[in-house]
Order: C-alpha cells, then sequence, then structure tokens
C-alpha cells in the first residue's frame, strides 16, 4: 500500500494551502459532495486538470451555508475565480424520491448524512459568494448547472425555471465535461492578469467569454447582436405562455448537443440573452487518458477518517474505461452532458489505473466494475466519421442501429483479458449496465458478429458476479419506442442466451431486469401488461423506479408539456400521486398485500382479462 502525505491532496484548509507553501491561491472550487480524490468525482478532476495548468488549487466540500459562512471565507479571494459544483448527481435527485420525499441518506456525503447539502447548491453558494465577493469571478459546473443552463422544467418546484444563471447571479456556466473548456479559460484568463497580478474581476471574465466554447453567459438585450446562424430559442416569457414553444426548443437544445459541429444558442429571459456557445469536438484519447492519469490519491480527503461515504465504497475497486454513450434513452442525461460520442482510454492509460487500485487498501483481487455510462460501448464509432459529423441523431442505435457504426467487441475483449491476466486480479466484474441489443445486432462484418458472439460468452462466463444488470425499462413497444429503447422481444431473445449459456457451464447467475413506470406514453394497462409478461418470464421484480423529471431530457419535457419535442404530437403521462402508484404497483403483482388493489384497478379500467392472466380465472386462487 502506497504511502500519502496530507499535500497529496489537493487543500481544504487554510492550515493545508500553508503546508504546500502558497499564500494564495488561484482557483477555489466549492462542491456539494465530499471530497474524494478519484476520477469519478468531479470535482476533484477539476481540480486535478487546473493543477496540472500550473495554478494553486484548493476545494473547500460541503461548505456551511447555514452559519456565519466562514467556510466561504476562511482560503479568501482566489486570484482568477470560485468555481462551483453542486456534486456527482443532481442535488434534488439527490435529496428526494420520485414522490418527492427525503432520501434518508446522500451517499456523497461522510456516514450518508442528509443534511450536509442544500436544495440547488449551485444557486445558494453561488450568492453567497457574489455578497461576500462581488467582484470576483464565479463559474457554475456540474450536472446540476449544465442540465439548467437554459429554461427548464423544475418537477420539485413543479414550473419552467429560467436559465441558472439568472438566479444565481455566477458570471459563467461551463456545460458538460469540463476539462477542455476550463483549460481554454484558465489560459485566457493568465494573459489578462496584470503585471502586479491583481486578482481578476467580472469585468475581465466578460472580454473573454465570446471566444470560449462550451460556455453559457448571460448579456443585455441591447448589447447583443445575433450571427445569422444563431439559433435563436423561443424566449422564456414565451415558454411560460405556451407549453408546446418549450417543447420545441429542446428539439434543437438536444440536437445542437450531439452534433460535432453546433451552432450557437440563444434564449431572451428578463431583458437579457442567455448565450449559450456550441461544445467542443470530443476530446481525443490523449486528453482522456491525460485526465485519468493525473496524480488521483484515489482515496477521501483524511479529514474523512473513519467514516463511510456510500459513492465511495461504490467505485473505489471500479474503472472507468470511456466517456460517453450513443444510447440517446429519453429519461437519461448522461448524452446531454458527457455527449454522444463514445471517447475511449488507451489500454495503457486503463492498466495504469488498474494497477493503482491494486496498491489500494483492503483491496482483494476484485475489481467491481470494468466499465462506463454503457458497459460495452467501448472504442465504438462511426465507420466513416465524416458522416458522423453530419449527423444530429440523437440515438446511433435507435430506431434501430445505425449502418455505420462500427459494434466491434474485439477493442473490449482485449481489455477485459489484459486486466484479467495481471498478477493479483482474481475477477473483473462488470457493474455498468449492458447494452444487449448491440449484442444481438447483426453486422454486414462476419468477424465483428463473431466477436460480438465471443464477447457475449466471455461476458457471462467470466464477468458477472452472480447477477448481471441490464435495463428493458419496459414490455410495450410502443412505450419503448418513446424511451428510445429497443422492442422487448430483444430481451427475450438475450434472456434466452443467457440461461442457455448459464446450463452449458453449469452456472447459477441472474439476469436483473431494470423497469420503468409512470413514464411518459405508459398507461396502466401498459403496466399491467408488463406484469403479465414479467410474469411469464418467472421474475420477481427488484430493479424498479417511478419516473422522476430531470431537467434537460426528451422524456421531462414531453411529461411537462404534454407534447413529444420532435413530432409535437400530445403526450400522456401519468401525473397524480394517484395515477403514479396505481402504475408502480404493477410491478409488485406477486406481494400478497398488493393483490387487492391491482384486481379492483384492472376491474375499474375493464380488464378482467389481465386479472385472469395475473391470478388465475377465479381470483384468490393461487397459480
Amino acid at each position: 500500500m502506497k504511502e500519502y502525505r496530507l499535500t497529496d491532496w489537493l487543500p481544504t484548509t487554510k492550515k493545508e494551502v500553508e503546508l504546500r507553501g502558497w499564500n494564495e491561491l488561484d482557483i477555489i472550487i466549492l462542491s456539494g459532495d465530499a471530497y474524494v480524490d478519484h476520477p469519478s468525482f468531479g470535482a476533484a478532476v477539476i481540480g486535478r486538470i487546473l493543477e496540472a495548468e500550473g495554478l494553486k488549487v484548493a476545494i473547500i466540500p460541503q461548505p456551511n451555508w447555514r452559519d456565519d459562512l466562514r467556510d466561504f471565507k476562511k482560503l479568501g479571494r482566489p486570484r482568477l475565480f470560485f468555481g462551483i459544483s453542486g456534486g456527482c448527481m443532481d442535488s434534488m435527485v439527490n435529496k428526494y424520491t420520485a414522490n418527492k420525499r427525503l432520501r434518508s441518506e446522500d451517499a456523497y456525503t461522510p456516514d450518508g448524512r442528509p443534511d450536509m447539502r442544500p436544495e440547488y447548491p449551485s444557486i445558494v453558494y453561488s450568492q453567497i459568494l457574489k455578497r461576500l465577493y462581488p467582484d470576483t469571478p464565479v463559474i457554475l459546473g456540474g450536472i446540476e448547472a449544465s442540465m439548467r443552463r437554459l429554461s427548464h422544467y423544475d418537477y420539485w418546484q413543479d414550473k419552467v425555471q429560467k436559465s441558472i444563471l439568472c438566479d444565481s447571479n455566477a458570471d459563467l456556466l461551463v456545460y458538460g465535461m469540463g476539462e477542455k473548456p476550463l483549460v481554454d479559460l484558465v489560459r485566457q484568463m493568465k494573459c489578462l492578469l496584470s503585471e502586479d497580478e491583481t486578482p481578476l474581476t467580472s469585468r475581465d471574465l466578460k472580454k473573454i467569454v465570446e471566444n470560449i466554447p462550451q460556455v453559457a453567459y448571460l448579456c443585455r438585450a441591447t448589447e447583443w447582436t445575433p450571427a445569422s446562424d444563431d439559433i435563436q430559442l423561443y424566449s422564456h416569457e414565451e415558454c411560460l405562455a405556451d407549453k408546446k414553444k418549450q417543447a420545441s426548443n429542446f428539439r434543437h437544445i438536444e440536437e445542437e448537443s450531439n452534433k460535432y459541429a453546433a451552432s450557437r444558442i440563444t434564449q431572451a429571459v428578463d431583458n437579457k440573452i442567455v448565450v449559450v456557445n456550441p461544445p467542443y469536438p470530443p476530446m481525443s484519447q490523449e486528453e482522456l487518458d491525460h485526465s485519468f492519469d493525473l496524480p488521483y490519491t484515489r482515496l477521501p480527503h483524511p479529514k474523512y477518517k473513519g467514516k463511510r461515504i456510500p459513492a465511495y465504497d461504490m467505485i473505489k475497486f471500479s474503472i472507468n474505461i470511456h466517456r460517453g454513450c450513443f444510447g440517446g434513452c429519453a429519461f437519461c442525461t448522461i448524452s446531454a452532458h458527457q455527449g454522444k460520442f463514445i471517447v475511449s482510454r488507451s489500454k495503457e492509460s486503463i492498466l495504469k489505473e488498474v494497477k493503482e487500485v491494486m496498491q489500494l487498501p483492503d483491496f482483494k483481487g476484485y475489481l467491481s466494475d470494468l466499465g462506463g455510462p454503457s458497459a460495452n460501448m467501448y472504442q465504438m464509432k462511426g465507420k466513416d466519421e465524416t458522416v458522423c459529423k453530419k449527423c444530429k441523431r440523437p440515438s446511433c442505435i435507435h430506431p434501430k442501429v445505425c449502418p455505420n457504426l462500427n459494434s466491434d467487441h474485439r477493442p473490449l475483449l482485449d481489455i477485459y483479458k489484459s486486466v484479467d491476466t495481471l498478477p493479483g486480479i482474481k475477477k473483473s466484474f462488470i457493474g455498468s449496465g449492458v447494452r444487449y441489443d448491440l449484442l444481438l445486432h447483426q453486422s454486414k462484418d462476419a468477424e465483428i458478429n463473431k466477436s460480438t458472439a465471443e464477447y457475449t460468452r466471455e461476458l457471462i462466463i467470466k464477468h458477472v458476479s452472480g447477477r448481471l444488470k441490464v435495463a428493458p425499462e419496459h414490455t410495450s413497444d410502443r412505450v419503448l419506442s418513446i424511451m428510445r429503447k429497443p422492442s422487448f422481444s430483444q430481451f427475450e431473445t438475450f434472456k434466452k442466451i443467457f440461461d442457455r449459456i448459464n446450463r452449458e457451464e453449469n452456472l447459477r447467475q441472474q439476469l436483473i431486469p431494470y423497469f420503468i413506470s409512470s413514464h411518459p406514453g405508459c398507461k396502466e394497462e401498459d403496466m399491467a401488461e408488463l406484469a403479465v409478461t414479467t410474469k411469464q418470464l418467472d421474475f420477481h421484480l427488484e430493479q424498479v423506479q417511478d419516473f422522476t423529471p430531470t431537467p434537460m431530457t426528451v422524456a421531462t419535457e414531453a411529461w411537462y408539456t404534454g407534447f413529444h419535442p420532435y413530432t409535437l404530437e400530445p403526450v400522456f403521462s401519468a401525473k397524480t400521486q394517484r395515477e403514479k402508484l396505481a402504475q408502480r404497483q404493477f410491478f409488485f403483482w406477486y406481494k400478497p398485500e398488493e393483490r387487492k388493489n391491482i384486481i379492483n384497478e384492472l376491474r375499474r379500467i375493464g380488464r378482467q382479462d389481465l386479472i385472469d392472466k395475473l391470478y388465475g380465472k377465479k381470483p384468490g386462487n393461487k397459480r
């Protein structure tokens, strides 16, 4: 086990700053999460990236916003800016269930305490800093801010909110994965420092924001001149008055987020303009390796000694091998934040990190995950990338797999085998969700099909820790189409393959499917049919959830507006507590306490046939 000193972490206190011999800081990052110095924690990644630029960076994790604000004052004013991240999860998803009940645990807080971050920390922290240091630039980043950069529906307040820039008073917002825009930004900011190196001001920052890709900022409407190729969205006020305009806006937002060469987006609000500069092209492999190869300790800060951080416990023996997801699921924010284009790490970078994990305390030879946003998209991209550069489809595999997609699983097989041959590795498990539609896809290339079959067998035999997670999400093909997920028949086909290989290898492993209720387009009959289908497959469902509207997804816009953003046709959504609970109960048809309610509900909607299929022709008899 490697020994670390306190100075191996980024400083979090005045004493730690002094231990490094610093008398001032360039950048101070405030995070809604505990400080875990690990490449899965955004604040640590950004801190290390900026440190690699030769800057003096500190992190203030989970500052106390209720007292005399000493946490916000303790490190003083930085020379360049304050950076704010609400955390690795949206703070409201982190704090509340789909039924808007407070959660009992915050996975990103020591000992899971649920009271260490405010609601909307990006807004709360920024407002405090702007009161204390009105002239110092404040820059927002992370998923909470990224998904709220334009007008968005907020489920917890049940209304369309303005860009988070308006409520937070922040000077700038970096959206998506922030390494490239922040490096570009700090290099330009350093050029603005005067000879006496007086700290920069918000006015200084305004001189360069127009030139930085992948950022959003506010300017006065009277000072803004749109370019001919800008996409001008309906204003915030128009969206409040007309839900169809809010839905229409989203199509542009999603398409521009998923293009190689996107347009600038603008939206008027309160006599101001929100300007969203187009994103950078996808990172190169070298750039992604650089981000992962920085000198992380991979451990929580020593201040948390003796305390458990649940999210860290989940990922401490896992390896992330790529970024991005081209699934484009309607309810997911991964592609909106990381992009649809896959950026994969080199084998050398992955193996280097595996060897570092092997040095961690308590490592027993088992990797909990060797995956990414989706387990089996490593190194997959367009065969002809010029085609990809013209494409604006949100998904490369829905409604069917793009013929230009290279779905070769051989590079991923090579990673698995290379990791498993390392002395000290007993087994590497795949904990990320597997896209079985990619495993069933038949390419025109026989060698690729052969590699896919080999990968499927290797996965099931060697990389399942007793249970393999997959996400069919529903059984209704109509609902699945709205979700941008494959037909349920593909799940049934994959289950047969899974069961056959387990029989052949004398393995007793489970396939664990994930399902969602109350998704836009889903009705009670659809959930009852789901119950019948999963009963026939002998599933007693465990991994289920009620749809939670989160900012900047197709499903959320359809749920709130009642219109599909791409067709503007009406879409039904279960919204009331009664409607949502009526759908959710069908997951648990096998529980005696749910039986009576389900029978009454099916009688109410006139579906005696489904009662018969679930419980037999004489309700009360067990099959």
